[in-house]
């Protein structure tokens, strides 16, 4: 086989376009019932908490896997939910009037299943967390958010805000393989009503994780050692064809 400087190159730069480009899931929509516990985000069928709530009852809805660095979008969001039972009045943004504090409702817990609690979380509102790809409840804890400043970069097992998806795109943390979608409430989100209605989609050229550039940098030192043995042997073909 002969080596050209051209063809080394080639390889190089797809190399790292490949590392640079991500690894973006298609857009899909998603209905997130009311009843979606964002607290029971990757717990095993049968657990519980919140006041009578259960998987895979009151699970939230699994959005697909993701890659750390990732920008996450969502978008046409529609739809509604009520905390009470009663006709579905509250938007994906929830009722601005109406602010939860998860320790206040949870017995003075600042987190569930060790995913964070939230503070002045306007009830009903969509919301999201990110998991690694371990049950939450063998990772410590992180500190809660408050909603009254959003973030767009939330930590591994922290409940964000997404709403009406206007605060734009969020970054997915490092080390997250999976994305799940609830509603705010306080407790017992099992006599929840309504829906919400969203699209996902992740944005290509996010920045990779650092095992992608690990893997990249071998690849380089593999095509250079494969170079400098080619030229020992007079295999390198010349620059130009």
């Amino acid at each position: 086989m002969k080596f050209t400087s051209h063809s080394v190159g080639a390889v190089l730069t797809a190399a790292v376009l490949a590392a640079s480009s991500g690894t973006a899931f298609a857009a899909a929509t998603y209905s997130v019932p009311g009843t979606s516990n964002p607290f029971l985000a990757g717990m095993p069928s049968g657990s519980s908490c919140c006041a009578g709530d259960s998987t895979p009852a009151e699970s939230p809805v699994f959005a697909g896997a993701v890659s750390g660095g990732e920008l996450i979008s969502f978008t046409d969001v529609t739809g509604g939910v009520s905390f009470d039972g009663g006709t579905p009045t509250d938007g994906p943004n929830g009722d601005a009037g109406d602010r939860v504090d998860t320790a206040a409702y949870e017995g003075g817990l600042t987190s569930i299943n060790d995913i964070a609690g939230y503070n002045n979380a306007p009830v009903d509102a969509l919301v999201g967390v990110f998991l690694n790809s371990n049950l939450p409840t063998t990772n410590s804890a992180p500190t809660e958010l408050d909603f009254t400043t959003p973030t767009k970069t939330p930590g591994l097992q922290q409940v964000f805000f997404i709403g009406d998806g206007s605060l734009g795109s969020i970054t997915a943390p490092a080390g997250a393989t999976r994305l799940f979608l609830g509603t705010v409430d306080g407790f017992g989100w099992n006599n929840n009503t309504g829906a919400i209605d969203v699209t996902v989609s992740a944005l290509a050229g996010a920045a990779p994780e650092p095992a992608s550039w690990a893997l990249l940098l071998i690849g380089v030192g593999g095509l250079g050692a494969a170079l400098r043995k080619a030229r020992s042997r007079g295999e390198l073909g010349p620059a130009h064809a």
